[in-house]
């Protein structure tokens, strides 16, 4: 890859809204790099991380460590359960606390959307200086998941532009379904809806039509299913009724509908998987699915993303 040309240098990696298609393919390049032996650049000077997740994980959290000491980052640990959290305090003092003893770079996952402004948006009187990337904000932006979702597609087809993408499964709740719609869009994809139709609103309307899963199966390219989020649906009346062996039967993706896919197309999911609702267990790691390949981007993208802010923010010696 020609660094001086295509790099992508930001001060926070929060959103895919601002990436250009430039953007993109530069960050799909370098990921692909990264996947195929090529090295990191030495750093000239020590770089420090801390991985703050709100939220339970073990991807994205797993994966972004494994692209930090893949990098050569120094990782300082950090456990929600045992800090000032627990006593009231704010995220943005807990950052605060970070930027003072020398931390670099945050990266945070959490229940609030946009959580991230306050962070980055300072005020003329507030001096807190460290990168962010977004590991996840509640049901808004998962900007890692959507780009090792962009580089899982590319890596299969070579392209995106003129694909077929079904998203199926729990929308209203997914910052998966909200990245992925705005970026396939914008990346030239033509994108598709599906599920139970109670978890469907205008907001997808602009970016695709709503179609029930069998009248989709056979003519997708990719097949992107999302994870039933049942910790999200306080005060969502469909909870009580919810049968799994029902979604499964209506919507998941079953030995039938495998069948009928297409030869070359490609089942998704960003994971935990629920086996046997959204996806047959024994489909988990069939030909056609890419549920680990998904996992073994990640740490790829994640270090193209966070090589990003660390040029930005001109750190480690990186420009």
């Amino acid at each position: 890859m020609n660094i001086e040309k295509k790099a992508v240098k930001l001060p926070h990696f929060v959103t895919i809204e601002n990436l250009s298609n430039d953007d993109v393919s530069a960050l799909i390049e370098r990921a692909e790099y990264f996947k195929h032996g090529g090295t990191p650049e030495t750093l000239t000077n020590p770089v420090y991380s801390v991985n703050m997740f709100f939220e339970d994980s073990t991807r994205t959290h797993t994966s972004f460590e494994m692209a930090e000491r893949k990098l050569g980052l120094t990782v300082i640990p950090f456990d929600p359960a045992h800090s000032s959290v627990k006593k009231g305090e704010t995220l943005y003092d807990t950052l605060l606390t970070m930027d003072a003893i020398g931390l670099d770079l945050a990266v945070i996952r959490h229940k609030e959307n946009n959580y991230y402004n306050d962070l980055i948006e300072t005020s003329a009187n507030q001096t807190l200086d460290i990168g962010i990337v977004n590991a996840g904000d509640g049901s808004g932006q998962h900007p890692s998941q959507c780009l090792l979702d962009m580089m899982t597609i590319h890596d299969h087809f070579g392209r995106i532009e003129g694909l077929k993408v079904a998203i199926i499964g729990d929308l209203t709740n997914s910052r998966v379904a909200r990245s992925n719609m705005e970026l396939l869009t914008q990346l030239g994809a033509e994108v598709y809806f599906s599920g139970p139709e109670y978890w469907y609103s205008d907001e997808f309307g602009k970016y695709g039509k709503y179609l029930p899963v069998d009248e989709l199966v056979e003519k997708m390219d990719v097949m992107m299913l999302l994870r039933v989020q049942h910790e999200r649906h306080d005060g969502d009346s469909n909870e009580g009724s919810f049968n799994p062996e029902e979604y499964h039967k209506k919507y998941g993706i079953n030995e039938e509908r495998y069948a009928k896919m297409k030869d070359d197309a490609i089942i998704m999911h960003p994971g935990p998987i629920n086996r046997g609702v959204e996806l047959a267990s024994e489909l988990v790691e069939s030909d056609k699915s890419r549920f680990k390949v998904q996992m073994q981007n990640g740490v790829f993208m994640r270090m193209a993303m966070i090589e990003a802010v660390m040029r930005g923010r001109k750190l480690g010696g990186l420009e």
